[in-house]
């Protein structure tokens, strides 16, 4: 039995529009791509035909990929969790002690986190420390630039 992976209806929508794209644009242009290219003759020695065939296989592992990833998808919708501990798909904001900065992170599947706009890798270093915490609850951070103290301030599920 495969592992089912955890990610926000968000999140499984971002992976669907990226498999519809492979399916209806890029691997019909690649098609044809290699139709020209085989048009131009002696196949061995063409170098636009091996590049489109090349380009064609990624596309179809990209595409078997994402297949793979939404067959196995945990959908997990925020808004209907319920909890006093940070869990995946919470809104957590942090505090962090060393710079007594404030940041808010929502703690999503791995294919959908930006951390730049605040989604946070379940799998990420910050995410698994701050699992299972409630608020006003410390935990530490192993960064490179080593360990940082944080406490988690708030827990919403929206």
């Amino acid at each position: 039995m495969q592992q089912r992976v955890p990610m926000t209806l968000r999140g499984k929508q971002i992976l669907q529009e990226k498999l519809k794209h492979l399916k209806e644009i890029e691997r019909p242009a690649i098609v044809k791509e290699i139709e020209i290219a085989r048009a131009h003759g002696d196949l061995s020695e063409n170098a636009e035909y091996q590049y489109a065939k090349d380009q064609q296989g990624i596309i179809e592992t990209q595409i078997r990929e994402l297949e793979a990833k939404l067959s196995t998808a945990e959908v997990i919708d925020p808004t209907k969790l319920n909890s006093d501990r940070v869990v995946f798909g919470a809104t957590v904001t942090i505090f962090d002690v060393e710079t007594e900065k404030e940041e808010t992170y929502q703690i999503v599947g791995a294919d959908e986190s930006d951390f730049e706009n605040g989604l946070l890798s379940v799998d990420s270093a910050m995410a698994r420390a701050m699992l299972g915490k409630s608020e006003g609850d410390d935990f530490v951070v192993r960064t490179s630039k080593g360990p940082r103290r944080m406490e988690v301030v708030n827990i919403q599920f929206k």
